[in-house]
């Protein structure tokens, strides 16, 4: 999977896609998913053209990935999910059920979100 910068949060950060914002700053932006799986369920993008959670670890700057998970840590408690917990979840690659070329975290919660792999 190669970097592709039409793909659908890259749109959404140019602004060409319209999307229900909840967080947003210099390094990241979040919105809600458009077919949630969880009462709570939001989307963490970082702002810059990376792949994959690999890719990000690999290539961003002290500030991006310290603004991510500080972003995440923000919304969790926003949101009142900080007291009975929530998932996050970044899929990569193929066998990981990536679907969208741009590194996202799913943040999931406002109740139990079952087991971590369905079926085990």
């Amino acid at each position: 999977m190669t970097y592709d910068s039409n793909n659908i949060f890259a749109r959404i950060l140019r602004g060409e896609i319209p999307c229900d914002r909840v967080y947003e700053d210099d390094h990241v932006l979040a919105f809600n998913d458009i077919a949630p799986q969880a009462p709570v369920h939001i989307l963490v993008i970082p702002k810059g053209d990376y792949l994959s959670i690999d890719d990000f670890g690999a290539k961003a700057s002290a500030a991006e990935i310290k603004g991510f998970f500080a972003a995440i840590d923000h919304i969790a408690a926003a949101r009142g999910l900080k007291a009975n917990g929530f998932r996050c979840i970044a899929n990569t690659g193929t066998h990981g059920g990536q679907e969208v070329p741009h590194f996202h975290m799913h943040i999931l919660g406002g109740g139990p979100v079952g087991r971590m792999v369905p079926g085990a």
